[in-house]
């Protein structure tokens, strides 16, 4: 059969050989044992159902020893014998253009060139899924490939629930993951309902079909080591031959040595796992690999000594290198940490002292035991942090649960008001106030074409509109309007791609309905294939999380989460080609709320209106909630464009004098 014949044909008509999983793969961890019987027989019952009966009673024993061997039901067998890639637009069979993209940006999601753990169909993160077995992407591929212009796909974390009617101005796909009901939301929910089969976690972009592979965090990571060198640094130094220490190169934390070399310095990130070390070498997003503490040592005194921007890769522990650094007195200007901790007892954290393999044999034979190594770990790791910020170290909490989860615990990471962590987030000391408040966030776009030439075009289109805002822009933002023109006009050059021909760059909401409008006008005449427009998640208005997207939201309602519930509304009836929205990401489920979007360019006038009307709301929803939160820079960004857009009316709040509270009670 042909790839659009499989395509179109779904579940297949004939019971597919068992699959021989590839050696060289990344796994998937093993996932907790913590189903009763009567559940486990729940999940095989679940997952039969979306065969015939007559393939049951061999499926029935196959799908049990998954359960067994994996802790999740994942249908190896029915994963389909094609290339798994994003492939040029016009190679998908659909019913329009809009499906078809869809298509694209799902297989390019599963990449193995681009996901973590693509057999197991997790995108990033350990746990962000596409789907949760291969009989869930066969059936939506299915759909997709069958769809109107007058249809809707609803998607239930992973399971295509069917075709509804709907209009033609409305989202083609609209996709949930994770939403439970409050009280069912801790980790081990996840593990139940996920092992049922019931529920998944889609991370940010992973269950919204709109990763780009790191580029999307390259961008966000050099932004922020950029700014916190600059927040230590005087002006007349450069971050050349200083340290940023750090761990993780999985899906997302794989973004860090690449950011680090565009910002300009060292940097030094530790990885337990030599496979996802050994991937981010081969695609030359680290320099230089390490498996001893006395390499690392003298390749980073060589560095120090001769100013290098390099980044060099310690296959180990990072709580290893942090204690042997202070023992040696070797600097660190700037430190973080990128491991996934928002899923700690699942192989999101490797505690120190304890290999890779043990570390893996722990999680699936005595999980109570790695739980305890791995809170052992924290407080280790967090103790040596405060040696080394006692010296003048800056460290700051990158969004991925780590200080939250050091808290619990028991590490010394909270303040002197035992409320507050006495580390800031990146978001509350850099990127909230220096650009969510002003309405600079991850906006990107995949040339649907495949073409080099076409994300080219893009590029030089996106720097000239740039170029011509900043001229007028006002003083507050000509800095991040700077950055992001540096950034676009060499992005050829640091060679980001992987997978899909994908860009992104942080603009404000002029930016972005003006880039936008430039690439539908280069799609009518033909210069460029269809665009898609999308962004991380992790953004101005998109995401709701306490501990990082909003973690710079002071008058109570950090906890809320509005927002999102309302960007994702607001998104989905202003134009937007399909909408998503999930419980988790980034921070872990049961910590955020976030959602998300994509929307095609066809060079139409109807994706003209859908743009303009669609990206305002987008990115102005989230100016509004936090100038209402009091934040400066939110007020002068919302008064801004109120002033230009005479249709916009937005409450502004009375500020009030600290004093006339002092006495009170």
């Amino acid at each position: 059969m042909t790839f659009k014949e499989q395509l179109l044909q779904g579940i297949p008509n004939e019971l597919p050989s068992k699959y021989n999983y590839p050696l060289d793969a990344n796994r998937a961890p093993k996932r907790k044992d913590i189903l009763t019987k009567e559940e486990k027989q729940l999940a095989i019952r679940n997952a039969l159902r979306y065969f015939p009966k007559d393939w049951h009673q061999e499926l029935a024993v196959e799908f049990a020893q998954e359960l067994q061997d994996f802790g999740r039901i994942y249908m190896y067998r029915f994963k389909p014998s094609y290339k798994m890639y994003a492939r040029p637009i016009s190679e998908y069979p659909a019913n329009g253009a809009q499906a078809a993209a869809i298509m694209l940006m799902i297989q390019n999601n599963l990449d193995p060139a681009v996901a973590q753990h693509p057999e197991e169909l997790i995108t990033y993160g350990g746990n962000g899924a596409v789907f949760q077995n291969w009989a869930q992407y066969l059936l939506t591929m299915q759909y997709l490939a069958q769809m109107t212009q007058e249809q809707t796909l609803h998607m239930y974390s992973g399971h295509p629930m069917g075709l509804f009617p709907s209009s033609k101005n409305a989202p083609r796909v609209v996709v949930t993951n994770g939403m439970m009901i409050p009280n069912y939301s801790k980790p081990d929910d996840w593990e139940k309902f996920n092992a049922l089969g019931v529920t998944q976690y889609g991370q940010m972009t992973a269950g919204s079909f709109m990763y780009i592979g790191p580029q999307g965090i390259v961008h966000g990571t050099t932004i922020t080591v950029m700014n916190a060198f600059r927040k230590v640094l005087p002006k007349t130094e450069t971050p050349a031959g200083k340290i940023f220490l750090t761990s993780g190169l999985g899906g997302m934390s794989g973004a860090q040595p690449k950011a680090g070399n565009i910002a300009g310095c060292i940097t030094v990130a530790a990885e337990v796992n030599p496979k996802a070390a050994m991937k981010r070498y081969e695609q030359a997003w680290v320099d230089v690999l390490v498996d001893t503490l006395d390499a690392l040592v003298l390749r980073v005194k060589k560095a120090q000594k001769n100013s290098e921007v390099v980044s060099i890769v310690f296959i180990g522990n990072v709580v290893d290198v942090w204690e042997r650094f202070y023992e040696e007195n070797i600097f660190i200007h700037v430190g973080s940490d990128q491991t996934s901790l928002h899923i700690p007892w699942t192989g999101g954290y490797y505690p120190v002292g304890l290999s890779y393999e043990a570390s893996n044999k722990l999680i699936a034979e005595a999980p109570e035991i790695f739980k305890e190594k791995v809170q052992a770990s924290l407080r280790r790791h967090a103790e040596i942090i405060n040696k080394h910020a006692s010296k003048g170290t800056y460290f700051f909490d990158y969004g991925n649960a780590f200080l939250l989860e050091a808290s619990r615990a028991g590490a010394h990471v909270m303040a002197a008001n035992n409320i507050d962590f006495k580390y800031p987030s990146y978001v509350q000391d850099i990127l909230g106030p220096m650009c969510f408040d002003y309405g600079f966030g991850p906006f990107r776009w995949v040339c649907t074409s495949g073409k080099p030439e076409d994300l080219d075009k893009t590029d030089g289109i996106a720097m000239t509109v740039l170029q011509e805002i900043m001229k007028s822009a006002p003083d507050e933002i000509q800095l991040q309007m700077q950055d992001n023109i540096t950034w676009i006009k060499d992005a050829k050059k640091n060679n980001m791609v992987v997978g899909s021909q994908a860009r992104i760059l942080y603009a404000d909401a002029e930016g972005r309905a003006k880039i936008a409008e430039a690439f539908n006008k280069a799609v009518a005449k033909g210069d460029i294939g269809p665009v898609v427009l999308g962004r991380d998640h992790h953004d101005v208005s998109g995401t709701d999380s306490p501990y990082r997207e909003t973690s710079n939201i002071y008058d109570g309602s950090k906890f809320t989460a509005d927002m999102a519930i309302h960007n994702v509304i607001g998104d989905s009836f202003r134009g937007a080609t399909w909408v998503s929205i999930h419980n988790g990401g980034g921070v872990g489920w049961g910590e955020v709320i976030n959602g998300g979007f994509g929307m095609l360019l066809d060079g139409s006038k109807e994706a003209e209106i859908r743009l303009k009307s669609m990206m305002f709301f987008d990115v102005n929803n989230g100016i509004a909630r936090r100038s209402w939160a009091r934040n400066d820079e939110a007020l002068f960004a919302i008064k801004r464009e109120m002033a230009r857009t005479p249709n916009l009316k937005v409450t502004i709040p009375n500020l009030v004098d600290n004093q006339l509270l002092e006495n009170l009670f």
